[in-house]
């Protein structure tokens, strides 16, 4: 499902590409929650780690649209500062990298200069790892393994939007079938397209 997704915002980006406006900038995040469950292993100890504090994204990121509707791609490193594991303390920190592909809807097209709502959905790629740094040996001679392990992932947002500058409300869940990994990222998603933020003036200034 989310390979399909991916692939079918890249054929709407292109369709779009002659048409529509181009835009370019970066995305920051910051995580309210997010746990990450590592694949399975031979240690039989605690696979999961989360953070409710100091998770910070950031990542560049592209568009092609118009004020209704665009088409975005985007790369994000998020790091979680504090993320450990609750249950059986291994290690501090947690790093996920998401690679994705998402269609944006009014407000959130960044190519409205009205401020307005908007919606957005994606899909792609995450890699993820816990216990960043700091991994007790206690837990390595147990057989605990901790590598970057990937997820597939969908993401939903709503939120607000101005002339390149949009803010939103995000919930991104990822599964990986084979290996029994997941992940979870709830929280806040701002967007930064250069261009149109050039383009905010003072209406005073056009009296």
């Amino acid at each position: 499902m989310q390979g399909k997704l991916l692939i079918v915002s890249i054929i709407i980006l292109f369709q779009i590409s002659a048409s529509g406006q181009f835009g370019y900038g970066f995305t920051a995040s910051n995580d309210l929650y997010h746990r990450y469950v590592n694949p399975k292993d031979s240690s039989n100890t605690s696979r999961s780690s989360g953070s409710a504090l100091l998770n910070l994204g950031l990542g560049p990121k592209i568009w092609i649209g118009n004020p209704k509707f665009s088409v975005s791609l985007e790369a994000q490193a998020v790091i979680g500062f504090l993320g450990f594991a609750t249950k059986d303390y291994k290690g501090l920190g947690t790093v996920a990298f998401p690679l994705m592909a998402k269609l944006n809807f009014k407000g959130l097209s960044t190519f409205d200069r009205e401020g307005k709502l908007g919606f957005s959905i994606g899909g792609g790629i995450q890699y993820n790892r816990t216990e960043l740094y700091g991994l007790s040996s206690e837990f390595v001679q147990k057989g605990t393994i901790r590598t970057y392990f990937k997820t597939y992932v969908v993401q939903a947002g709503y939120g607000f939007g101005l002339s390149g500058f949009t803010a939103q409300g995000i919930v991104r869940y990822g599964f990986n079938s084979e290996t029994n990994a997941s992940s979870l990222n709830i929280g806040l998603q701002y967007d930064f397209n250069a261009p149109m933020l050039k383009k905010i003036t003072n209406p005073d200034s056009e009296l």
